[in-house]
């Protein structure tokens, strides 16, 4: 037992060496890119830290746009902890990246620069680490708009504020947190993401109608299954195939079949079906897995989805869709206001989507308008671009310069 406690130590060791090793040259080779931290009145005001590997970057993809408008504002910088997170993201993101592998490298960026607000996309156990900057700060702003426990994670007290979309997160917030002012912690930003002009890139045949069918994943627990994929989705793809009389785009959420093979294997057919039939169909049959999000919202005449936060983004559009019913019994599922305005998908309703589907595009639903302020507010062109500059400008000017020492507080 001695001998091999031994050598399992060495190979631990060895391991160790080796990873060193390649990190040094990997420091080597990009650290005039990577570390940069600039001097004087080019100092970074703002950063949004990303402590993920890229399986998670749909998370940060979707704020691209907003730190660019913000950063003709004040200088912006991503802050991120893994070398291959840093390469990748410095060559699709045009805010600057720093590379922070230790706690020491986070402190000497912080203590060099003028950090007053840091974002958070995510619940990451590293964000702990930026966090004991006690200077900046500390904004909670989310990756999407949902009805999901993860709204209201009681991890969100760790953070001074947090960016929400509307009322409606706001006193969710309220409702579901102990000890929490979600009057004074909450400022309400809309979803900037709407704002966006993006590029589409594919064609569509626009004498057809477009269906986006965009499941999210599996889940890491029980109480998060809210994936159509297995219950609801091949049977709809099925049908829209068959009737022939709609382009049809297939998003699946980025980590479906983390957790499930039989969910990863389900996305597999789908795309089989699609492009088997792309071919000989009249409309675009696409299997979207382009990086960016939203050009699907401006192409796609109604959205069926799941309990997720696209059902949030395809709200502010205005258009109608559905929002399939879990089969799991123990997904947790919240009174939503918005859930109750928008037309729910049963499972067995898969084999007669077409028809629903034309039905609802000829339908005017009244209550969407009302929802939708209450989630986002204003959505006319530009007013939560413009809230979310707002509110982060308001924080950053709220602060003199600081020394940002682990204790100190910013007056």
């Amino acid at each position: 037992m001695k001998v091999l406690k031994t050598l399992n130590n060495a190979a631990t060791y060895a391991g160790r060496r080796l990873v060193a090793q390649q990190h040094r040259k990997f420091i080597n080779r990009h650290a005039t890119e990577l570390f940069h931290a600039p001097s004087g009145e080019d100092r970074y005001q703002v950063a949004l830290y990303f402590a993920d590997a890229m399986v998670n970057a749909y998370q940060i993809r979707q704020w691209y746009e907003p730190l660019k408008q913000l950063a003709k504002r004040v200088p912006v910088v991503i802050i991120t902890r893994l070398p291959e997170s840093a390469l990748a993201l410095r060559e699709e993101c045009a805010i600057p990246v720093h590379y922070a592998p230790t706690i020491e490298d986070v402190e000497k960026l912080v203590n060099s620069q003028d950090l007053r607000v840091v974002f958070y996309v995510n619940q990451n156990i590293r964000n702990f680490q930026m966090m004991r900057f006690n200077a900046p700060d500390h904004v909670f702003i989310s990756h999407g708009e949902s009805e999901k426990a993860y709204m209201w994670s009681n991890q969100l007290k760790a953070y001074d504020y947090v960016f929400s979309a509307g009322q409606a997160a706001r006193d969710r917030l309220g409702l579901h947190l102990r000890n929490f002012d979600a009057g004074h912690r909450t400022r309400l930003i809309g979803r900037p993401q709407i704002d966006v002009d993006y590029l589409a890139p594919y064609s569509i045949n626009h004498s057809l109608p477009t269906v986006l069918y965009a499941p999210t994943w599996e889940g890491d627990r029980p109480s998060m299954n809210y994936g159509s994929l297995l219950s609801h989705g091949e049977g709809l793809i099925d049908a829209l195939i068959k009737d022939g009389g709609f382009n049809i785009i297939f998003r699946p959420h980025p980590r479906s079949g983390i957790n499930s093979a039989q969910y990863g294997q389900a996305v597999e057919r789908v795309r089989d079906k699609l492009n088997s039939a792309n071919s000989t169909a009249t409309g675009r049959l696409l299997f979207d897995d382009t990086t960016h999000w939203g050009w699907q919202w401006v192409q796609s005449d109604i959205c069926i989805t799941d309990i997720s936060a696209v059902a949030y983004d395809f709200l502010a559009t205005g258009k109608p869709m559905f929002v399939t019913t879990p089969v799991s019994e123990e997904a947790t599922i919240s009174d939503s206001p918005a859930l109750s305005k928008v037309p729910s998908l049963a499972a067995a309703q898969s084999a007669d989507s077409p028809a629903l589907i034309r039905s609802a595009l000829l339908e005017e639903n009244a209550g969407f308008k009302e929802v939708v302020e209450y989630y986002f507010g204003d959505v006319a062109k530009g007013a939560s671009m413009q809230r979310f500059i707002d509110e982060s400008l308001n924080l950053v000017n709220g602060h003199a310069e600081v020394s940002h020492f682990p204790g100190r507080r910013a007056a």
